[in-house]
């Protein structure tokens, strides 16, 4: 009986291990973004995402994206942040800024764990394009270009995907191009 015992043990921790480990590492702005690591501590590490950091930090959002989750994160670089106007993230990370910034990065996240496959499937699913609720309670669209992944926002902006499927413990990042803005 204990043989068995330890035998479905081991089975089941090979299971478990083997679904972290299979996961890859993938570097994003210089740094390997390590699937047994959250999404914070991942993203710091990124020299792409320092904005991005930034303005987590401003807003007060550490500890939610440091939880268990699972979040999809439509991550934007630096670079997508310079396409703002002159001085909106100086002026969003102003601590009577701060909720308009947490709405603004709250829109980029969404409950559960999306895969690109996953967004795909539901791309096809839906004719063409895929609805997604954000955690700010807007909407986002994905649509496909091609073979490239695009979100279009509440303003009609699109951003594209760069970077998919950084898999971390408490959920997955996408890499995006441009800050999506809800209405």
């Amino acid at each position: 009986m204990k043989r068995i015992t330890l035998t479905i043990f081991a089975v089941v921790a090979t299971l478990f291990c083997n679904e972290t480990f299979a996961q890859k590492t993938v570097m994003v702005g210089g740094a390997a973004m390590y699937p047994t690591k959250d999404i914070v501590d991942n993203a710091v590490n990124s020299k792409d995402h320092t904005t991005l950091v930034a303005a987590v930090k401003a807003a007060g959002l550490v500890e939610t994206l440091k939880s268990e989750g699972p979040f999809t994160v439509f991550a934007p670089t630096n670079a997508a942040f310079e396409k703002l106007p002159a001085g909106t993230v100086e002026s969003l990370v102003k601590p009577e800024n701060k909720a308009t910034l947490t709405n603004i990065l709250t829109y980029h996240v969404v409950a559960g764990k999306h895969s690109a496959a996953d967004i795909a499937a539901a791309i096809r699913k839906g004719n063409g394009t895929a609805e997604f609720k954000t955690a700010n309670g807007g909407k986002l669209w994905a649509i496909m270009n091609g073979k490239s992944l695009v979100l279009k926002d509440e303003k009609g902006m699109t951003a594209m995907v760069t970077i998919k499927d950084v898999f971390q413990k408490n959920g997955v990042i996408h890499v995006v191009d441009t800050v999506l803005m809800p209405n």
